[in-house]
């Protein structure tokens, strides 16, 4: 593998408060203080001005859908959106068919992973057996399979004392917990964000609380138990005030926000066009501000994309019918520097810090820095450039996205992982 001298980048690692023009060397696949004299006349140089040099991103919420479900999604499709993306270490959820409940399935994926994938590709185990929310999953054999964190994500625990005992046995084998928040009671047969739109619109309402009541109910057993509690996907604004008084008192509470909760609101469900139907749904503009908020002032720690694949015939059908979800790795990064950058005034550094030092942080992942003796994985975009995206044409094996056909500004160049480069150009290496 030859030596790569990365140069005249702005260079930004937000885990050392790196913001400067700069260069980067790489050798043996790790970051460098520096190549020889030698070593520089044999790498290949990158000349990256106007562009931006930061860690490869991280995104701690995926879904690749395999095994059961290669339709939508496989681990190689999945590695090239994320690549596309600047992602280099992604962690997929565990609701495949079978769903990942056992150290077979967990082989399973890390053998596709090592065979297929392009970047990191991490995978997690269910909290419950089946993902039934009935019994535990065997978290200790999980744990030795090589999981990193537990989650019963596309569904959530509803037993108290389930998940009781679910903290109990994660804080055991220190795995993070995280946890898709929904009262099930609450939400049966709902497609929408309850409201003025989802009554206009003849849609059963899907209301905050239902989000609301599971997010208080894990800070009440994460401060009971110790237990490192991950909230997926926040979307109500009741939520971000339950969780920073939370942070308040040192409950050992996290959460992410996605790309199309900041960006995006249920009004845009009056075509009811499935695209913009997922879960949990779009909410209103106080809610998605209250999010931006949160992760201004660190009360959400990440931003995550909840990539969900599915077909173009799974889509079109009645909204009452479709499945919930979207794509979002290969426009993640475009999207939260139009909102949170360019609409927000957040310092561009606090926006990459949101995509790879802080979700790497949450699940104690080695990624998200540019630290010399660190992995070489590097994402190198320009900030200013305007494309447009055509879902149909992008990485993913499906094209269920809202911002098909829209323009989008902010754009990644180059994908280094492990010192190679496996995305540049607009494909795959």
């Amino acid at each position: 593998m030859p030596s790569l001298w990365i140069q005249n980048a702005r260079v930004i690692d937000p885990a050392a408060k790196r913001d400067a023009a700069g260069d980067l060397f790489i050798r043996d696949g790790l970051l460098v203080p520096s190549l020889s004299a030698a070593d520089k006349k044999r790498a290949k140089k990158i000349d990256t001005k106007g562009l931006v040099a930061c860690p490869g991103l991280v995104d701690i919420h995926v879904h690749f859908r395999e095994p059961g479900q290669t339709h939508k999604e496989t681990i190689a499709t999945g590695s090239h959106a994320a690549a596309a993306g600047g992602f280099t270490t992604v962690v997929c959820m565990p609701n495949t068919a079978p769903v990942a409940d056992s150290a077979g399935t967990i082989q399973f994926i890390k053998d596709a992973v090592r065979r297929d994938a392009v970047v990191k590709v991490l995978p997690t185990g269910c909290i419950t057996a089946g993902m039934k929310g009935q019994a535990l999953a065997p978290i200790g054999s999980l744990k030795r399979a090589g999981v990193v964190a537990i989650t019963d994500d596309g569904e959530c625990v509803q037993s108290n004392e389930l998940m009781r005992r679910a903290c109990e046995y994660a804080k055991m084998f220190d795995l993070p917990l995280m946890d898709h928040c929904q009262d099930a009671a609450l939400t049966h047969g709902a497609v929408m964000n309850e409201g003025i739109v989802s009554t206009r619109l003849g849609l059963r309402g899907w209301p905050h609380a239902a989000e609301d009541i599971i997010v208080a109910r894990n800070v009440i057993l994460s401060e009971y138990t110790g237990a490192h509690i991950h909230c997926q996907h926040i979307s109500s604004r009741y939520s971000v005030g339950i969780i920073r008084r939370a942070k308040e008192r040192g409950v050992k509470i996290t959460a992410e926000a996605t790309p199309h909760h900041i960006a995006l609101t249920d009004d845009l469900l009056s075509g009811y066009d499935t695209n913009y139907k997922m879960n949990p749904p779009l909410r209103t503009e106080a809610d998605r501000l209250a999010l931006i908020e949160g992760l201004r002032d660190g009360t959400l720690d990440c931003v995550c994309t909840d990539h969900a694949p599915h077909t173009d015939y799974e889509k079109d059908k009645e909204f009452d019918f479709a499945p919930n979800g979207i794509l979002g790795l290969e426009t993640s990064l475009a999207v939260s520097l139009e909102i949170l950058v360019r609409k927000n005034r957040f310092k561009l550094p606090r926006v990459v810090d949101l995509l790879t030092r802080q979700p790497a942080k949450i699940l104690g992942l080695p990624a998200g820095t540019l630290a010399a003796g660190a992995a070489a994985d590097v994402c190198l975009f320009d900030p200013d450039e305007t494309w447009t995206y055509d879902a149909k044409a992008g990485f993913s094996k499906s094209s269920n996205s809202p911002w098909h056909g829209q323009k989008l500004t902010g754009r990644v160049k180059t994908t280094i992982v492990d010192g190679k480069v496996v995305f540049t150009n607009g494909r795959i290496v």
